[in-house]
């Protein structure tokens, strides 16, 4: 069994990352670590867990961590992240990083969009976690960057068209929507129940800090540097994404030809399933999975097509993603620990 330890385990990612590794076929959860919960019970941190752990919370130290695992997920904020990381591979260890240190590979524009960069020598090495697009290189790493669960939404979106140069990249509009656990658990005025529930608004417009991300993916699928309009919004739900997206098409095309086009892209993806024409996504129903859901239209009347997708912000968008990534780096079978049937109702 691999030993794997889940660093800043007491937020919603790394519960989820325990929820999924304790059914796991090919590792040992042997440490968790919290800083505010340093020395209680995992399971009175995540009452969810009572039976299913024994674990106490360690402090967040590298030797501690180094010393009980051989594989980590640290799920930290960033700026912590870097701080934390270049330890952990000095010590031999293999890394998924779930905060956004390592997604950018310029630190100048990690730099313009959160702050100085304390080991930007690994953004060169660090590979972006999304195995959909990056399989073969996450298979040789041993730093990941988990991506952004609304990058992850629109990557996976998009890639069809630009790869396939079907959509003109200077058209892309995209339009998001998260549950409030994308906004962690730490209380915050913003995302308490009085202040989400029964309401919708947008937030972070024209300057939330995925959009780089976003930009940095889609400018790699299209070979072109891409420039978008990228505004997220906030549901009254627990989890899910849901990303609509607008582009141009450079020709003429139905939606028959274009949903061809996806079922034929992602054919061989295990966690990417292609709505039939007619069928939109729901974030319902795919909650508690790794799955992303895609549907789209073609609008003969302004020639453009709109791509729906949909995932739980806390599977495919981080912990689920985590797991498949580090599948892939030890080797394992892609999908171990996340054959998970969508929770519905």
């Amino acid at each position: 069994m691999i030993r794997v330890a889940i660093v800043g385990a007491s937020g919603y990612t790394g519960v989820e990352l325990y929820r999924l590794l304790v059914n796991h076929p090919a590792v040992e959860i042997t440490c968790v670590t919290s800083r505010q919960n340093a020395g209680e019970p995992f399971a009175e941190v995540f009452p969810s867990l009572r039976g299913r752990t024994d674990l106490v919370c360690d402090p967040v130290e590298v030797d501690i961590v180094a010393a009980k695992a051989d594989f980590v997920f640290t799920a930290l904020p960033h700026q912590t992240a870097m701080e934390f990381v270049p330890g952990l591979l000095a010590a031999g260890k293999k890394v998924v990083d779930l905060s956004a240190d390592y997604r950018l590979h310029d630190a100048r524009i990690y730099e313009s969009w959160y702050q100085p960069h304390t080991s930007p020598e690994l953004l060169g090495e660090a590979v972006y976690g999304l195995p959909e697009l990056y399989r073969e290189q996450v298979r040789g790493a041993r730093l990941v960057a988990n991506p952004g669960c609304y990058p992850t939404s629109v990557a996976l979106a998009l890639a069809p068209l630009l790869k396939n140069a079907l959509v003109d990249p200077a058209s892309l509009i995209i339009d998001s929507k998260s549950g409030t656990s994308g906004a962690g658990r730490s209380a915050k005025v913003d995302s308490l129940f009085c202040e989400v529930n029964e309401g919708f608004k947008a937030y972070g417009v024209t300057k939330h800090r995925h959009t780089p991300e976003i930009e940095q993916t889609l400018s790699e699928l299209a070979g072109v540097p891409v420039v978008v309009n990228f505004t997220p919004h906030l549901l009254p739900v627990n989890r899910g994404i849901l990303s609509t997206c607008y582009a141009n098409l450079k020709s003429k095309m139905d939606t028959s030809s274009l949903v061809e086009t996806f079922v034929a892209h992602y054919r061989q993806e295990p966690f990417v399933r292609v709505y039939p024409m007619g069928s939109l996504p729901n974030v319902a129903f795919v909650r508690g999975s790794n799955y992303c859901d895609l549907g789209l239209v073609a609008d003969p009347r302004t020639g453009r097509v709109i791509v729906v997708s949909a995932i739980d912000n806390l599977v495919k968008g981080a912990a689920g993603q985590a797991v498949q990534n580090m599948n892939l780096m030890l080797g394992l079978d892609e999908s171990a620990g996340l054959q998970v049937v969508p929770l519905f109702p």
